[in-house]
């Protein structure tokens, strides 16, 4: 049973990186990153490393891979609409 809602939370955590997939796609389409918080999504990446440290620490592979996943997709937003914000 422990290992089934592992799973379950893992794949719960890839859900979640691919809802920032969604908005790294909507800013690269519109070229415009209005309306994104930089820092909403930059206090998601502290969080995330926060995750990812914690499931090394606990040796949780499903927390490990689904924070990491979550941290490279909301990481891309975060240099996405940093770059756009620039532009």
């Amino acid at each position: 049973m422990k290992e089934i809602i592992g799973i379950i939370f893992g794949l719960g955590l890839m859900a979640n990186a691919a809802l920032f997939v969604v908005q790294a796609i909507k800013i690269v389409k519109a070229k415009s990153s209005k309306g994104v918080s930089i820092f909403t999504f930059a206090g998601f990446n502290l969080l995330q490393v926060t995750g990812i440290l914690h499931g090394i620490f606990q040796q949780d592979i499903y927390l490990l891979t689904g924070m990491i996943a979550s941290f490279i997709s909301c990481g891309a937003v975060t240099v996405l609409a940093i770059m756009y914000r620039n532009r």
